[in-house]
């Protein structure tokens, strides 16, 4: 007896595919999707992998939302001197929106994708949360903190559960799907394949080099720098000047053009503002709630305490000051293994 119908989201990797395999043997009906986000889209190894299972697969066009909601923010955040990270938007929007409205039209009864996360009914919560992978090496709950908790209780993750990646690519390899066992792992921006974003930028946006004065926070000048969008938040080289100790990128003044950079003390921020925030657990009083907080997917979590502003901005305190905590970036908070919920830094303070 299947367990239900599933939409699937695959890329032709190794990861999607196994969890369309994985999930074909627990019994459920997949249908296996791959979203057109530009013109250089291959769905051709995710329909082969389809076919070598005997399900369903097909295709959406999302060229036009993958522009405005990923590739135009991307832009408008280097416009703004904010550093952004266009998977979670990409998730937000595309993978946990416009797909889930797909999988509601195909009458589909859960959405998967290979994500490494994982999704169980909480008893102390009474209700489904999202929680780190086994894998932490792998864990990818930081980029998921934008699901809707309405939706969770439809959403799978497969690959939740496996220990290391060889597993995954070993599942691979028994069940004749070498054609993906061996692909490497995506590491740049899919729409920078280069991974030269200055560069995209330059050639996609009115964004060009625009030299301005570094500064100290005190005003004074130190040099010239060639465009803000060229650094980031906790940057030490490249910046072509001398002083008598290290000094890092701690800010920019937008209005000025001004490059603001400060000594390693200066990198250090107590407190963080955020702004966009989604709660995943529902009926929590998160005001002077302690959780760990992660500001970087590749950051270990920090101790902190949270406390409300108002409904759509929160305030961190860090019991220790974090470094480099960048407007931009995402703040994700975690209770334990459970993804709390999460926001956008929009300011880091003293």
């Amino acid at each position: 007896m299947k367990k239900g119908r599933v939409l699937l989201g695959m890329s032709g990797g190794v990861d999607s595919s196994v969890a369309a395999l994985l999930l074909k043997n627990q019994g459920y009906e997949v249908i296996g999707v791959t979203l057109s986000l530009s013109n250089t889209t291959d769905s051709s190894d995710a329909k082969k992998v389809c076919d070598k299972l005997g399900i369903e697969h097909i295709s959406i066009d999302m060229q036009e939302s993958f522009k405005k909601y990923v590739i135009d923010n991307f832009i408008d955040c280097y416009a703004h001197a904010l550093t952004p990270n266009p998977c979670i938007e990409c998730n937000r929007k595309l993978k946990f929106g416009g797909m889930f409205k797909k999988a509601k039209e195909l009458n589909c009864d859960f959405l998967a994708t290979g994500h490494y996360a994982k999704i169980e009914f909480n008893d102390k919560y009474n209700q489904y949360v999202l929680e780190k992978c086994i894998n932490t090496n792998k864990d990818q709950s930081y980029v998921l903190y934008t699901l809707p908790s309405e939706i969770l209780e439809k959403v799978i993750f497969p690959l939740g559960d496996f220990e290391t990646k060889e597993e995954i690519r070993k599942i691979a390899k028994e069940n004749d799907l070498e054609l993906v066992a061996d692909k490497p792992d995506s590491e740049d921006i899919c729409f920078i394949p280069d991974g030269n974003y200055k560069k995209f930028l330059e050639e996609n946006s009115n964004i060009k080099p625009k030299p301005g004065n570094i500064v100290m926070s005190d005003g004074t000048i130190l040099g010239k720098h060639n465009g803000l969008y060229n650094y980031t938040i906790g940057q030490r080289k490249g910046m072509g000047i001398s002083y008598k100790e290290p000094l890092f990128v701690i800010g920019f003044n937008v209005l000025k053009n001004e490059l603001i950079v400060g000594t390693k003390d200066e990198v250090y921020k107590k407190k963080a503002i955020i702004n966009n925030v989604n709660i995943l657990i529902k009926g929590i009083d998160i005001d002077n709630l302690k959780v760990g907080v992660k500001t970087r997917y590749s950051k270990k979590e920090s101790d902190a305490v949270l406390k409300k502003l108002d409904d759509d901005k929160i305030e961190i305190v860090f019991d220790t000051p974090e470094k480099s905590l960048t407007p931009g970036q995402s703040a994700v908070f975690y209770l334990d293994d459970i993804v709390l919920g999460g926001g956008i830094i929009e300011e880091a303070l003293n």
